[in-house]
């Protein structure tokens, strides 16, 4: 195992810093929101780069920004966004490198079903579609992780493929149970009442009806049931690694969470976090990213069960993660383990850890609401105190944008209010 490189105190960067205006090369992005513009962020801050980020769509913010501009392409669904990075490449210098990057389940499989065209365009750092179609697949992720000894949910596959309302035997854990999608993009395709991104279920009824609506619905896939590990938001645990195309993981950070978001539509994205080394189980990440042949970023999610403090991996998301700023504020930009690696060809030294920092979108009063643990409110006071990061509060940003991160951080005040008014000991 490599050892941990301890990150200095980060620095201002970008262009303010002394930074070469022009790096000499390009970045290109596709979509947009919180983890696009956090990805744009750390170029600007490291290499001064204004990013080109190709969405449809894209909210203010994003047309606000100055770490990148906004190409909105002409045509809708894959064909569309394929003829608009053609299109950017071929206005672009001749023999000038340019990075493709996403932050999207769905916009790294487009990469990864268009990697021989857009490869002759684009420096493209993401996993083949095989290993993108294994790691998304919840169910096909748990027999990978069996394989390797490494601790998951005990977990019970439902299949709809054959266009049957399939029938669930007696399940080798109690209620409430976790239920979600083994492949995102099927559940999302569909329309059905009471729809969310993971579902808790109470008992055996609620269990029924939930997969009576999804057959209802036309849900032709797999679903996954898995044992609910007790705990709040505080349990979870969240890598972020870069494998590079020369086979070496020279990114591993890790942090605890503390709040979770609570709206149906982003139920379980980190809100709040704390830089912690987890060891082994970034040693267990390296571990599976190795066995797949994984290139790019990744991000995983694991649960502590207080029951016998196992840390469950849950899953490896194909892509660096909406809350990829902990590890860019904590000191290890993450845009140069991509340059590195794509642009200069060689492998950096390693990072396999961070300093201990917090990274909130929510006010530090609020967070504090719902921080039940008195060693973690202890914890929490003094590692606000020292550093606290939020990617939207970008200090070379004008005006209008820094108003807008202080109405993101009152909105999360409203929306916690009406989906998550008290903190409780399940998170939910």
């Amino acid at each position: 195992m490599v050892r941990p490189l301890r990150m200095p105190r980060p620095r201002r960067t970008g262009p303010s810093a002394g930074h070469t205006p022009d790096p000499g090369f390009d970045v290109v992005m596709i979509g947009s929101g919180l983890g696009i513009y956090a990805l744009t962020r750390a170029f600007h801050e490291e290499y001064g780069v204004v990013s080109t980020v190709v969405a449809a769509n894209a909210p203010a913010p994003m047309h606000r920004s100055i770490t990148c501009t906004v190409h909105e392409p002409s045509a809708g669904g894959d064909e569309g966004r394929l003829a608009a990075l053609v299109e950017i490449a071929g206005a672009r210098p001749a023999g000038r490198p340019a990075l493709l990057l996403c932050n999207n389940d769905a916009h790294v499989e487009f990469i990864a079903r268009h990697a021989e065209v857009l490869g002759e365009h684009y420096l493209i750092r993401v996993p083949d579609l095989p290993t993108v179609n294994l790691l998304a697949d919840k169910a096909s992720f748990a027999e990978l992780c069996q394989q390797h000894r490494i601790s998951i949910p005990e977990t019970v596959v439902v299949d709809f493929r054959a266009g049957q309302l399939p029938a669930v035997g007696e399940l080798p854990f109690d209620f409430p149970v976790v239920a979600k999608p083994a492949v995102g993009g099927p559940h999302a395709q569909i329309r059905m009442p009471g729809k969310k991104k993971v579902y808790f279920l109470q008992d055996r009824t609620e269990l029924k009806d939930l997969l009576d609506r999804l057959h209802t619905a036309g849900f032709r896939d797999r679903f996954v049931l898995q044992e609910l590990i007790p705990g709040d938001d505080t349990a979870m645990r969240s890598i972020t690694a870069y494998r590079d195309a020369r086979g070496t993981v020279s990114l591993l950070a890790s942090a605890t969470v503390l709040l979770e978001e609570h709206t149906p539509e982003a139920l379980g994205r980190p809100a709040a976090m704390i830089t912690k080394d987890f060891p082994e189980q970034l040693e267990q990440a390296r571990i599976l990213l190795d066995a797949t042949g994984y290139v790019g970023f990744a991000n995983v999610d694991i649960k502590e069960d207080p029951r016998d403090r196992s840390q469950r991996f849950l899953e490896i998301n194909p892509r660096i993660g909406r809350n990829n700023y902990y590890v860019t504020g904590a000191g290890a930009n993450v845009a140069r383990f991509m340059v590195e690696d794509a642009i200069h060809g060689r492998t950096p030294t390693p990072v396999v850890g961070l300093p201990s920092i917090l990274y909130s979108i929510v006010p530090t009063w609020l967070l504090r609401r719902y921080v039940l643990d008195p060693a973690q409110r202890a914890q929490l006071r003094e590692v606000a105190r020292r550093r606290t990061v939020n990617p939207w509060d970008y200090p070379a940003e004008g005006l209008w944008m820094r108003g807008y991160a202080q109405a993101v951080r009152l909105n999360h005040v409203r929306k916690f209010r009406k989906h998550y008014p008290k903190p409780s000991a399940t998170g939910f």
